[in-house]
């Protein structure tokens, strides 16, 4: 690798390092703010979604796996529909209908 895309590698790791640092001063702001469980735990967990998005893009590479992923969450979605379809055909099936 030359020197200069370590340096751009570097400095997308630095501000990576920035935004979760920030976001995590927020994830403790939000829990003093009074705003009700349900809205608490809302913000709360957007914004440790955002930051483990950044944890899995930056710091594992898989931003650059956009066809890999694709093919998982396809692979997921279907899996999902099938476990679901399942048990609901057999209780379909069960009460008459």
């Amino acid at each position: 690798m030359k020197p200069e895309e370590v340096k751009h590698h570097v400095k997308i790791y630095k501000q990576v390092f920035a935004a979760l640092l920030f976001l995590t001063i927020v994830t403790v702001g939000i829990s003093y703010i009074d705003i009700g469980v349900g809205p608490g735990i809302a913000l709360g967990l957007l914004v440790a979604s955002v930051k483990g998005s950044l944890v899995a893009c930056y710091f594992m590479h898989l931003i650059d796996e956009k066809k890999t992923i694709i093919w998982t969450l396809f692979a997921t979605v279907i899996s999902f529909l099938i476990l679901i379809f399942i048990p609901l055909s057999t209780m379909f099936s069960n009460a008459g209908y």
